[in-house]
């Protein structure tokens, strides 16, 4: 892959490579850096990179076991000076930036094997089969993990709905 076609590349997978791993990750600006961390070690690989056939399969593997890299460091540092966790954030300005919200906070919430499942199989339109060679999982393993996840999802965004629904009433 020349210089132009990987800064091609690049413009048109970066923002979604972005959003796939804010779903993923829960923060816009983790996505952010994971991604182009991601992209930065694939620079130097660009010459064989179509070779591989799979480039943004590539990045998005790399950008997410960098995520998940972070989130264990800062994991082990918060247990180690044992902070408080940060206020919550202010809700967003708008219904569907709420709804938005809502989704990454529930995904945040599954076990990262179903998290990842169901981002790449629902966020990035991967096959099961796909899913389960980005993943190194069995099919079948892959498959229990995105019924187990959506089923988690459905619990916890039908009790986010009911309790907004409480506040609006009481």
């Amino acid at each position: 892959m020349t210089e132009e076609e990987f800064d091609a590349f690049y413009a048109a997978a970066f923002p979604r490579l972005t959003g796939q791993l804010y779903a993923f990750t829960g923060d816009h600006g983790e996505a952010q850096d994971v991604v182009q961390e991601a992209f930065v070690r694939a620079w130097d690989r660009r010459r064989e990179f179509l070779a591989d056939g799979a480039p943004e399969a590539w990045i998005r593997t790399v950008a997410m076991r960098l995520a998940v890299s972070r989130w264990r460091r800062a994991k082990r540092w918060l247990e180690l000076v044992r902070r408080t966790p940060p206020p919550e954030a202010a809700p967003g300005p708008d219904a569907e930036h709420a709804h938005l919200v809502d989704m990454v906070t529930a995904l945040r919430k599954l076990p990262e094997a179903q998290r990842m499942a169901v981002v790449l199989h629902y966020l990035c339109d991967l096959s099961v089969e796909q899913v389960a060679s980005e993943t190194g999982a069995p099919v079948g393993t892959v498959k229990a993990r995105l019924s187990r996840g959506r089923a988690a999802l459905a619990r916890e965004l039908a009790t986010d709905d009911g309790e907004r629904e409480d506040d609006r009433v009481g």
